[in-house]
């Protein structure tokens, strides 16, 4: 029996688990046990968007399982390869508000900071698969720029990091950039959307804890677990220590074909996410971006789903059912 994982990674800082993720669609069959068959078409995917994934994430993923919902998340695949009516390389238009470097600027009162173009994880259905990050990766001197644009701007109240996943850059970047903010009298808060206390739980480290609780800007963190079988005990640890630090965490999640489409995995999603003190806050219908359309569901499926998690869930651990829509000036509400 092959090992199934490397558990060396539970030694290493977040740098080096960043550094030495599973990139070989070869080395993720052989750690899996998964059958050959179809790894020229995996290598194929890659071609596209290349396979990233980290060593305590493959821990989680059941061997000889290519069903497993965790892999089928992270998994290239030859249905990435055929094209769809409706689906595109950029389906939320964000190039259209993406008038400076790492900025864009979609709703009133909020704007979102393109930190990192980098990730812990290459999340097969996302919506950014495609995004010019080339273009959006800014020096200290060209975050000056964005920096300028929110000062300029008293209707911004909230900041938020994005990427790729923002916590791939330095403490000493995200604290000095946090600071120019919190100098900015008219916000008042920032938001950290990441995946990295999933993915790799050790970022959530006593410098990052530092600049995360030492502004006073109000921080959220809004996390993307999309099935229970990702809060293991290491991904627990992280978020106490989150909590601890004064952080308010938040869950948004993507319905997703094979992956979360059942009432069941939904109501132990929304209730083991409280048991880790996440609040669940957004479940998106699925951006319509190239490559992702296996992972779609008729919206009247998603509507039956949803008012079968209604009748499961109290009021406070039922995520609003939404979908983003270019040009809009919010979520949209997909209602019953």
């Amino acid at each position: 029996m092959i090992p199934r994982t490397d558990s060396t990674w539970q030694t290493q800082s977040w740098q080096e688990q960043l550094k030495n993720l599973v990139c070989d669609p070869a080395e993720l069959f052989s750690r899996l046990n998964l059958s050959p068959d179809n790894l020229a078409a995996v290598r194929e995917a890659c071609g596209d968007f290349p396979l990233r994934v980290s060593h305590s994430y493959l821990e989680r993923i059941q061997p000889n399982n290519p069903d497993d919902p965790l892999l089928l998340q992270i998994l290239p695949g030859a249905a990435e390869l055929q094209s769809a009516p409706g689906y595109t390389r950029d389906p939320l238009l964000e190039r259209d508000k993406n008038l400076n470097p790492g900025l864009i600027h979609k709703y009133r009162g909020r704007v979102l900071l393109l930190v990192s173009s980098a990730c812990p994880v290459h999340c097969r259905y996302c919506f950014r698969r495609h995004f010019p990050y080339d273009d959006n990766r800014n020096s200290r001197l060209q975050w000056q720029q964005a920096l300028h644009t929110i000062r300029s701007d008293p209707s911004i109240s909230e900041v938020i990091y994005s990427g790729g996943d923002p916590l791939t850059a330095s403490d000493r970047q995200l604290a000095w950039l946090t600071e120019q903010i919190a100098a900015i009298d008219h916000v008042k808060r920032l938001r950290i959307h990441t995946r990295f206390p999933v993915l790799i739980p050790a970022r959530i480290n006593r410098e990052c804890l530092l600049w995360l609780s030492q502004s006073r800007l109000r921080v959220t963190m809004v996390l993307h677990v999309n099935h229970p079988a990702e809060l293991d005990r290491h991904v627990a640890d992280s978020l106490q220590r989150l909590q601890q630090s004064g952080i308010t965490l938040l869950n948004q999640s993507v319905l997703l074909r094979g992956i979360n489409d059942s009432v069941d995995t939904l109501t132990a999603l929304s209730e083991q996410l409280f048991d880790h003190g996440v609040l669940p806050y957004y479940l998106h219908l699925l951006d319509k971006v190239a490559g992702a359309a296996h992972f779609d569901l008729p919206e009247s499926t998603a509507l039956s789903l949803y008012r079968a998690l209604q009748s499961r869930l109290p009021g406070y651990l039922l995520p609003r059912l939404v979908r983003e829509e270019s040009g809009k000036t919010a979520k949209t509400l997909v209602t019953l």
